[in-house]
Protein backbone atom coordinates (compact mmCIF):
# COMPACT_ATOMS: atom_id res chain seq x y z
CA UNK A 1 0.00 0.00 0.00
CA UNK A 2 2.83 2.39 0.88
CA UNK A 3 4.58 1.60 -2.38
CA UNK A 4 1.44 2.29 -4.38
CA UNK A 5 0.70 5.59 -2.63
CA UNK A 6 4.31 6.67 -3.10
CA UNK A 7 4.25 5.74 -6.80
CA UNK A 8 1.02 7.69 -7.38
CA UNK A 9 2.35 10.67 -5.42
CA UNK A 10 5.53 10.75 -7.52
CA UNK A 11 3.84 10.37 -10.92
CA UNK A 12 0.16 11.16 -11.52
CA UNK A 13 0.42 9.92 -15.11
CA UNK A 14 1.48 6.45 -13.98
CA UNK A 15 -0.62 3.69 -15.57
CA UNK A 16 -1.78 0.53 -13.81
CA UNK A 17 0.85 -1.32 -15.83
CA UNK A 18 3.44 1.19 -14.60
CA UNK A 19 2.32 0.70 -10.99
CA UNK A 20 2.60 -3.08 -11.41
CA UNK A 21 6.11 -2.77 -12.88
CA UNK A 22 7.31 -0.34 -10.22
CA UNK A 23 6.01 -2.50 -7.36
CA UNK A 24 6.98 -5.81 -8.97
CA UNK A 25 3.45 -7.21 -8.77
CA UNK A 26 0.96 -8.60 -11.29
CA UNK A 27 -1.23 -6.18 -13.23
CA UNK A 28 -4.38 -7.65 -11.65
CA UNK A 29 -2.93 -7.06 -8.18
CA UNK A 30 -2.09 -3.44 -9.07
CA UNK A 31 -5.66 -2.99 -10.32
CA UNK A 32 -7.08 -4.43 -7.09
CA UNK A 33 -4.87 -2.20 -4.91
CA UNK A 34 -5.79 0.91 -6.91
CA UNK A 35 -9.51 0.11 -6.66
CA UNK A 36 -9.13 -0.41 -2.92
CA UNK A 37 -7.37 2.94 -2.53
CA UNK A 38 -10.06 4.67 -4.59
CA UNK A 39 -12.84 3.08 -2.46
CA UNK A 40 -11.08 4.22 0.72
CA UNK A 41 -10.80 7.76 -0.61
CA UNK A 42 -7.00 7.71 -0.69
CA UNK A 43 -6.66 8.06 -4.47
CA UNK A 44 -8.75 9.96 -7.03
CA UNK A 45 -8.87 9.03 -10.68
CA UNK A 46 -9.64 11.20 -13.69
CA UNK A 47 -9.74 10.32 -17.37
CA UNK A 48 -7.25 11.93 -19.67
CA UNK A 49 -7.13 11.73 -23.49
CA UNK A 50 -6.60 8.43 -25.31
CA UNK A 51 -8.55 6.30 -22.82
CA UNK A 52 -5.94 6.78 -20.11
CA UNK A 53 -6.40 7.65 -16.47
CA UNK A 54 -4.52 9.92 -14.12
CA UNK A 55 -4.28 8.99 -10.44
CA UNK A 56 -3.54 11.42 -7.66
CA UNK A 57 -3.54 11.33 -3.88
CA UNK A 58 -6.32 12.96 -1.90
CA UNK A 59 -5.47 14.80 1.34
CA UNK A 60 -6.53 11.61 3.13
CA UNK A 61 -4.18 9.65 0.86
CA UNK A 62 -1.27 11.95 1.70
CA UNK A 63 -2.03 11.53 5.39
CA UNK A 64 -2.18 7.73 5.05
CA UNK A 65 1.11 7.73 3.10
CA UNK A 66 2.77 9.70 5.92
CA UNK A 67 1.35 7.32 8.54
CA UNK A 68 2.47 4.22 6.62
CA UNK A 69 5.95 5.69 6.09
CA UNK A 70 6.34 6.33 9.83
CA UNK A 71 5.08 2.81 10.58
CA UNK A 72 7.50 1.31 8.05
CA UNK A 73 10.51 3.06 9.61
CA UNK A 74 9.37 2.14 13.11
CA UNK A 75 9.03 -1.53 12.10
CA UNK A 76 12.41 -1.42 10.31
CA UNK A 77 14.12 -0.05 13.41
CA UNK A 78 12.41 -2.65 15.61
CA UNK A 79 13.48 -5.39 13.15
CA UNK A 80 17.09 -4.14 13.18
CA UNK A 81 17.20 -4.04 16.99
CA UNK A 82 15.71 -7.53 17.35
CA UNK A 83 18.10 -8.97 14.78
CA UNK A 84 21.09 -7.29 16.40
CA UNK A 85 20.21 -8.64 19.86
CA UNK A 86 19.56 -12.20 18.64
CA UNK A 87 22.66 -12.48 16.43
CA UNK A 88 24.81 -10.91 19.16
CA UNK A 89 23.55 -13.54 21.64
CA UNK A 90 24.32 -16.39 19.24
CA UNK A 91 27.77 -15.08 18.34
CA UNK A 92 28.74 -14.25 21.93
CA UNK A 93 27.74 -17.78 22.97
CA UNK A 94 29.82 -19.21 20.14
CA UNK A 95 32.76 -17.03 21.19
CA UNK A 96 32.50 -18.28 24.78
CA UNK A 97 32.55 -21.83 23.36
CA UNK A 98 35.85 -21.00 21.62
CA UNK A 99 34.39 -20.77 18.10
CA UNK A 100 36.86 -18.91 15.90
CA UNK A 101 35.20 -18.87 12.45
CA UNK A 102 31.56 -18.71 11.42
CA UNK A 103 29.74 -18.49 8.11
CA UNK A 104 26.35 -17.08 7.21
CA UNK A 105 23.73 -18.60 4.94
CA UNK A 106 21.74 -15.97 3.07
CA UNK A 107 22.69 -12.63 1.52
CA UNK A 108 20.41 -10.09 3.19
CA UNK A 109 20.23 -7.29 5.71
CA UNK A 110 20.51 -10.02 8.35
CA UNK A 111 23.95 -11.09 7.09
CA UNK A 112 25.06 -7.45 7.37
CA UNK A 113 23.77 -7.25 10.95
CA UNK A 114 25.29 -10.62 11.86
CA UNK A 115 28.61 -9.48 10.40
CA UNK A 116 28.65 -6.47 12.72
CA UNK A 117 27.86 -8.72 15.67
CA UNK A 118 30.63 -11.17 14.70
CA UNK A 119 33.18 -8.37 14.77
CA UNK A 120 32.00 -7.29 18.22
CA UNK A 121 32.16 -10.90 19.48
CA UNK A 122 35.68 -11.36 18.08
CA UNK A 123 34.61 -14.13 15.70
CA UNK A 124 35.98 -14.26 12.15
CA UNK A 125 33.53 -14.54 9.25
CA UNK A 126 34.51 -17.27 6.76
CA UNK A 127 32.06 -15.96 4.17
CA UNK A 128 28.43 -15.96 3.15
CA UNK A 129 26.71 -18.90 1.49
CA UNK A 130 24.20 -17.81 -1.15
CA UNK A 131 21.92 -20.76 -1.89
CA UNK A 132 19.77 -18.53 -4.13
CA UNK A 133 22.84 -18.15 -6.37
CA UNK A 134 22.49 -14.43 -7.05
CA UNK A 135 25.21 -12.53 -8.89
CA UNK A 136 26.48 -10.93 -5.67
CA UNK A 137 30.18 -11.74 -5.12
CA UNK A 138 30.76 -9.98 -1.80
CA UNK A 139 28.84 -8.30 0.98
CA UNK A 140 30.26 -6.07 3.71
CA UNK A 141 33.74 -7.23 2.76
CA UNK A 142 32.96 -10.95 2.93
CA UNK A 143 33.17 -13.40 0.05
CA UNK A 144 29.78 -14.68 -1.18
CA UNK A 145 29.82 -18.26 -2.51
CA UNK A 146 27.21 -20.72 -3.76
CA UNK A 147 28.97 -23.89 -2.53
CA UNK A 148 29.48 -24.55 1.18
CA UNK A 149 32.87 -26.16 0.46
CA UNK A 150 34.19 -22.82 -0.80
CA UNK A 151 33.85 -21.41 2.74
CA UNK A 152 36.71 -23.55 4.03
CA UNK A 153 36.79 -24.53 7.70
CA UNK A 154 34.25 -22.95 10.06
CA UNK A 155 32.80 -23.79 13.48
CA UNK A 156 29.17 -22.84 12.82
CA UNK A 157 26.91 -21.45 10.14
CA UNK A 158 24.18 -18.95 11.03
CA UNK A 159 21.08 -18.67 8.89
CA UNK A 160 20.63 -15.09 7.67
CA UNK A 161 18.05 -15.84 4.98
CA UNK A 162 14.75 -14.24 6.03
CA UNK A 163 13.08 -14.78 2.65
CA UNK A 164 13.26 -18.59 2.63
CA UNK A 165 14.89 -19.65 5.91
CA UNK A 166 13.18 -23.08 6.04
CA UNK A 167 14.53 -24.03 2.59
CA UNK A 168 18.02 -22.85 3.57
CA UNK A 169 17.84 -24.87 6.78
CA UNK A 170 16.78 -27.98 4.87
CA UNK A 171 19.61 -27.62 2.34
CA UNK A 172 22.18 -27.07 5.08
CA UNK A 173 20.97 -30.09 7.06
CA UNK A 174 21.55 -32.25 3.97
CA UNK A 175 25.29 -31.42 3.95
CA UNK A 176 26.26 -30.31 7.48
CA UNK A 177 25.92 -31.70 11.02
CA UNK A 178 22.84 -30.23 12.73
CA UNK A 179 24.86 -29.01 15.73
CA UNK A 180 26.79 -26.48 13.64
CA UNK A 181 23.66 -24.88 12.08
CA UNK A 182 22.24 -21.99 14.10
CA UNK A 183 19.27 -19.68 13.59
CA UNK A 184 17.92 -16.75 15.62
CA UNK A 185 14.45 -17.12 17.13
CA UNK A 186 13.10 -14.28 14.99
CA UNK A 187 13.28 -16.48 11.87
CA UNK A 188 10.80 -18.90 13.42
CA UNK A 189 12.87 -21.96 12.57
CA UNK A 190 12.88 -24.90 14.92
CA UNK A 191 15.93 -24.30 17.10
CA UNK A 192 16.16 -28.01 17.88
CA UNK A 193 16.21 -28.84 14.17
CA UNK A 194 18.67 -26.01 13.58
CA UNK A 195 20.97 -27.16 16.35
CA UNK A 196 20.64 -23.76 18.03
CA UNK A 197 20.20 -25.06 21.56
CA UNK A 198 21.84 -22.27 23.49
CA UNK A 199 22.47 -22.48 27.25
Amino acid sequence: MLGLLTAVDQDATLTQRGVAARLGIALGMANAYLKRCIRKGLVKVSQIPRRRYAYYLTPQGLSEKTRLTAEYFSNSLRFFRMARVEYAELLNTLSRRQAKRVAFCGVSELSEIASLCAGEAGVEVAGILDLAETSIKSQVGHLVVSDVRALGVFDAILITDFIDGPASLEKLQAVLPAECILAPKMLGLSTRAAGAVME
